[in-house]
């Protein structure tokens, strides 16, 4: 078992080694919960300052750990900040290698991307390259900067964990500190439509005055690696497909890649994994012996330069995102920026 179906072991399972196991790591949880419960309350009392970033900001992130689709969620917004012709600015941490600011780059070319941990460093970069908004990933704990709007990102797939926060959740905060959001999003990827709505249900019960919105998270096409060829998802019906994928969740990636009708072998890498000639000659290997090697877009960042020439191109899965509910109250919000 590798680390990342370990870890996803212990917060999903119910059977009995995998309770013990998280009854042994919850006085480590009860510390983590209150060292961020107390670092929130000091920002909330003004002992610690909330810097403004000098341009509006939008706030894009997660209460939990793992792939709960914040990326491509705000690669989806700067996407509509220059479709309205305002440059925008995507600030992230840049952690893992850069992969995530990559994609981002690829999927939003008109945005000037930059990776930097200091968000008021970022900020100042991507002003003096001609942003006029910010969109800042992974940034609902970054309370430290002020934002216009705070969108928390909730998965429906992650609901299902156990509800500790870390290390014996998934959990960086507790349900609690969407009282900051503007917005909640409930996103889903292989959990059910009926599931997301429950979810999005609760959120409303719990926080009526903020908007709950539902997004599909789902690849809707396929391009080649290198050539950028497109073909229809339904090309993989029937056939043997090896996906990988070095996401938060891979297994949800496997699980849409299978609902084309396709025979699927996942190859899961932990999130962020940094390709070695080994595993390149791997999937060269798939490539040969399967019908398709079916990479997600965050995968391919890192593989496209690398592919050899002599071997057949893996195909890169196109995510694409659907408004299953509340779509208005996402376009309203964005509306009122900058």
């Amino acid at each position: 078992m590798n680390a990342h179906r370990a870890v996803d072991w212990l917060w999903r399972s119910r059977k009995v080694p995998a309770r013990l196991g998280r009854g042994l790591l919850l006085p480590f949880a009860g510390l983590y919960r209150l060292g961020m419960e107390s670092r929130a309350a000091l920002y909330r009392a003004g002992w610690l300052e909330t810097r403004r970033l000098g341009l509006p900001a939008v706030a894009v992130g997660k209460l939990s750990v793992g792939g709960a689709g914040k990326t491509p969620l705000a690669s989806w917004i700067a996407a509509q900040f220059a479709a309205r012709g305002v440059k925008p600015g995507i600030l992230l941490r840049g952690y893992g290698g850069g992969d995530e600011a990559l994609v981002h780059g690829r999927l939003v070319p008109e945005a000037v991307v930059v990776a930097d941990p200091d968000r008021l460093a970022g900020a100042r970069r991507a002003a003096e390259a001609g942003a006029q908004v910010l969109v800042l990933d992974d940034a609902y704990q970054r309370i430290d900067v002020a934002r216009d709007l705070n969108v928390a990102v909730v998965s429906a797939e992650h609901a299902r964990y156990a509800p500790w926060p870390l290390p014996a959740g998934p959990w960086r905060e507790t349900w609690g500190a969407l009282s900051r959001a503007d917005l909640v999003v409930v996103t889903r990827r292989r959990a059910g439509p009926a599931d997301a709505a429950r979810l999005a249900e609760r959120v409303t019960r719990r926080f009526p005055s903020t908007p709950v919105a539902v997004a599909y998270l789902a690849p809707t096409g396929l391009v080649g690696l290198v050539s950028g060829r497109g073909q229809p998802l339904s090309s993989l019906a029937g056939k043997q497909v090896v996906a990988a994928a070095g996401i938060g969740d891979p297994a949800s990636f496997a699980v849409q890649i299978r609902a084309s009708g396709a025979h699927v072998q996942l190859v899961a890498y932990q999130d962020h994994h940094a390709y070695e000639d080994a595993d390149l000659a791997r999937l060269a290997r798939a490539a040969g012996e399967a019908d398709y090697v079916v990479v997600t877009e965050k995968d391919a960042v890192k593989l496209r330069h690398r592919w050899p020439a002599a071997v057949r191109e893996p195909l890169v899965a196109v995510l694409t995102v659907t408004w299953e509910s509340n779509a208005d109250a996402v376009t309203r919000l964005l509306a009122r920026i900058p």
